[in-house]
């Protein structure tokens, strides 16, 4: 039986080195932690964990305003910069020679 411990013991050890050179077991010990120095500890500590984990992404709802809110604004954006194209072809109309030379 000791045969068939010791690969399963070097698995963990293995995975355990894995987990602390990523960094995970310092992150998870931090939250934790923080969940210990909670003064009012949450109703859901997974939620608690899930915030400072940044595991809370955008509502799907959220994630369309902000489709829709990038959307308008590259459209202002490419607008803005035709005008600013055609502003400054009119100024290279009345001022061809920006290097001096005034007439």
């Amino acid at each position: 039986m000791a045969y068939h411990r010791q690969p399963s013991e070097s698995k963990r050890e293995q995975f355990r080195r894995y987990l602390e050179k990523s960094g995970v077991l310092d992150t998870l010990t931090s939250v934790l932690v923080a969940l210990y120095e909670e003064p009012d500890k949450p109703n859901n500590a997974l939620d608690f964990i899930k915030l400072h984990l940044g595991a809370t992404g955008a509502e799907p709802e959220d994630a369309e305003a902000l489709h829709a809110e990038l959307a308008d604004l590259t459209q202002k954006c490419n607008l803005l910069m035709a005008e600013n194209k055609e502003l400054r072809n009119r100024l290279m109309r009345y001022e061809p020679d920006s290097n001096g030379a005034a007439e």
